[in-house]
């Protein structure tokens, strides 16, 4: 099965909102569509410099304008990447199987950039893709940074699964309402909120989910682990999530900020602060 727009009218109205919402992002230096063994993935690249590339891999359905806030304070080589699967400019032709797929998806990425020594940093779901990536395909890697990564060492709250199924259901009036709960503000007026309202619309995601790996799978990890998370987070437990993060790999680098939920950029300054502190 292949993830696709529900048809053309569906797709025009997508990318509409889409380029409003990339509009708020900087101007990237370069734009690639990068062919790989499931399609064409989307890639944009912001700055330059001789430090390792850092490259961005956004939350569920956020596309690379997810990144809108961080993007001016990251220094260096930073790349920003349309998950393959997902809506965005990304283009699927062949079936994602399972979780090592979606990893070989982003290690072609990689390896067609002629990236090495990458560090991942990947916020919620692209958290989860940054630990799947060095879990099956860290050869390229050199760290992965997690901001409030969702299934990772904790499970969705039952409360954000019913309260997200209810917005699927009830339409604007219920993502609203969700965003209330979920975010703590209501930010679907913005044109990056926007975009996940209508890619929920108009897409039909048809990839592997996400599901927390094992615990042999996280140890192994053989990357430094950097992760952040908010600890009044309603997507999960998120005290529980960085406790066993700790227990699994004690050598990686765990911080919670008490007074966050899990839209850490609700301050990108100083989630900058910390994701550059050692960058």
């Amino acid at each position: 099965m292949i993830s696709e727009f529900k048809n053309e009218q569906a797709a025009q109205r997508y990318f509409e909102a889409y380029d409003r919402a990339m509009a708020l992002c900087p101007p990237p230096d370069e734009v690639f569509d990068v062919e790989t063994r499931h399609g064409t993935t989307r890639v944009y690249r912001f700055g330059q410099g001789d430090a390792p590339p850092l490259v961005l891999l956004p939350g569920l359905m956020a596309t690379s304008a997810g990144y809108w806030q961080l993007l001016p304070q990251l220094p260096g080589t930073v790349y920003a990447v349309d998950t393959m699967g997902e809506a965005g400019r990304s283009v699927q032709t062949a079936p994602l199987v399972d979780r090592p797929d979606r990893a070989r998806c982003l290690d072609d990425v990689l390896e067609q950039l002629t990236l090495t020594d990458v560090h991942l940093l990947g916020t919620s779901t692209g958290g989860w893709h940054a630990v799947n990536q060095a879990i099956h395909a860290p050869k390229r890697i050199a760290s992965i940074t997690l901001l409030e990564p969702t299934t990772v060492t904790a499970k969705f709250s039952g409360a954000v699964i019913r309260h997200g199924l209810m917005a699927t259901v009830l339409g604007e009036w219920g993502l609203r309402r969700f965003l209330r709960y979920a975010m703590g503000e209501d930010l679907l007026d913005r044109p990056d909120a926007w975009l996940v309202h209508t890619a929920l619309r108009t897409y039909r995601p048809r990839a592997p989910f996400q599901k927390c790996p094992s615990e042999d799978e996280i140890r192994a990890i053989d990357v430094p682990v950097r992760a952040l998370f908010g600890a009044r987070s309603v997507a999960h437990d998120a005290v529980a999530a960085a406790s066993r993060l700790r227990a699994l790999l004690p050598g990686a680098e765990v911080d919670v900020f008490p007074d966050a939920g899990h839209n850490l950029f609700a301050r990108p300054d100083r989630v900058a602060v910390w994701v550059n502190r050692t960058s």
